[in-house]
Parts: C-alpha cells; structure tokens; sequence
C-alpha cells in the first residue's frame, strides 16, 4: 500500500513536472512521512523490542511504555502537591513538565503513527490524567492560600 501511495506520488510528480511552467506543488512534497517515522533504536524499558516513534527520541520509550511512564509521573506530582509543600519554583516546573508531555501526546496521536484501538484509547486516557494532575496542583494551591488566610 505505502509503496502504490509513494509509486503515485512519482507518477504525479513527473506528469506535473513535465508540463511546460508548470511547478511542483508545495502540497504534493511528502514532509509529513518524515514526522511519522520511528526511530531505529528500541525502546529503553526492559524486555521492551518495540520502535521508539521519533517525536519519542529523546525520551527513548515506546508509546505504550511512554503513557506508563507519565502516569507513573502524575502520581508523584499529585503526592508532592497534595502536601502543599511545594515551593512555587517547583510547581512552576511541574506545570511546565505537565505541558510537554501532553505535547508530545498530541503529537504522537496526530502524527500518523499506526495504532491500535486500545493504543488510542490508552493516549486519551494518559492526557486525561495530565488534566488531572494539572487541575489537583490548582486544588492543592488553592487549599493552601485558604489555610494561610484564615491562619494568618
């Protein structure tokens, strides 16, 4: 199938070109196979042989091992900020911790990548907990100005 879709592309490519003024559309240029592409290199977890997609590069996990890795990341975000000691500093870097890896969510789910109906459950389920934890760090803050009002 992919090798009919790119045969085409070139059959397309070479009718265009060969028109007289006739440009190549920017549109036909194939830069999305490129972001779909997965990295050579296996997936970091042990036992793991799956590919590691190439928005995953520097992470260097699988998806499935990737969504493991977030959620297991949430859950010391929400026990750090449940405590209510987190300097600002630190809350600051979760947020911004929280932010990326929805990102790289996204652009995983977005990026053409072949997955199973499962996997794409497991991607929505993984964001939502990003939302989560983003929304008990605000409860968390929140709980703590109250205290130090009403304390204070």
């Amino acid at each position: 199938m992919r090798q009919a879709r790119l045969l085409g592309c070139c059959l397309i490519r070479t009718t265009l070109e060969g028109l007289p003024g006739n440009r190549l559309p920017k549109m036909l240029e194939k830069k999305s196979l490129s972001r779909s592409r997965s990295v050579a290199d296996p997936c970091s977890a042990k036992g793991c042989k799956s590919v590691v997609p190439a928005v995953l590069a520097e992470e260097h996990f699988c998806i499935l091992h990737y969504t493991l890795f977030i959620e297991q990341e949430c859950a010391e975000i929400r026990r750090e900020t449940a405590l209510g000691n987190a300097s600002h500093a630190r809350q600051v870097e979760f947020i911004e911790k929280i932010a990326k890896r929805g990102e790289s969510l996204v652009q995983i789910a977005t990026g053409g990548y072949t997955m199973s109906d499962e996997m794409k459950a497991r991607i929505l389920s993984t964001l939502l907990t990003l939302m989560n934890c983003r929304e008990n760090m605000d409860r968390a803050a929140m709980r703590q100005s109250a205290l130090r009002r009403f304390v204070g």
